[in-house]
């Protein structure tokens, strides 16, 4: 987290915190709606649509959300803007993760992730369970995963790891597995 917003955390404890103006797409884009919605509306797949919504394109905004985006203790992830938690719609998961040419793994915002568990969702998609948090694997990846999926989950272990056990969950019980929770605009108090 910035020094920044350590400090303005400590002259103003008591923000309310905000739901339903940032959301995170599965490609690990942030978007900012124009107009809060509770919730943030969806189409019938579960993507966040985009309507009234613009994308961030502004290098060092995206780069101080990634510095001070945080798991809550209840599930849910936020960006600490100053003193206010923003709250954050999830469209799949809190993290997004780039496979690297070294076989290592980067989140979104930067970090570097040591996966411990793989599940599968019934689209297909592969979501990990890391050392940072959960996340699902970039679209663009999925390619290089593709070939087999036990060569997959070799390449997924860090070296001299134990060996990635894969599950095959969907929706609620995917989040429960994971430990988040995809929507804010439910159970937040402030």
């Amino acid at each position: 987290m910035d020094e920044s917003v350590r400090r303005a955390l400590l002259r103003w404890p008591d923000v309310p915190a905000c739901t339903g103006w940032l959301g995170l797409d599965a490609r690990g884009d942030w978007w900012m709606r124009s107009a809060a919605a509770h919730p943030w509306p969806r189409d019938a797949d579960g993507r966040l649509r985009r309507d009234g919504a613009s994308r961030l394109r502004h290098a060092g905004l995206v780069a101080f959300i990634a510095r001070n985006y945080l798991r809550a203790d209840d599930g849910h992830w936020y960006f600490q803007n100053g003193p206010q938690r923003v709250y954050v719609e999830l469209e799949a998961a809190p993290l997004v993760l780039r496979l690297q040419p070294d076989g290592s793994w980067r989140a979104h915002t930067g970090i570097v992730c040591t996966p411990r568990l793989a599940v599968a969702d019934a689209a297909g998609r592969l979501y990990l369970d890391t050392d940072s948090g959960p996340g699902i694997v970039h679209s663009l990846d999925m390619a290089a995963l593709a070939d087999g999926l036990d060569d997959a989950l070799t390449r997924l272990r860090p070296p001299a790891g134990p060996e990635l056990a894969l599950l095959r969950l969907d929706g609620d019980a995917l989040r429960a597995r994971l430990r988040f929770l995809a929507s804010p605009s439910a159970g937040i108090a402030g």
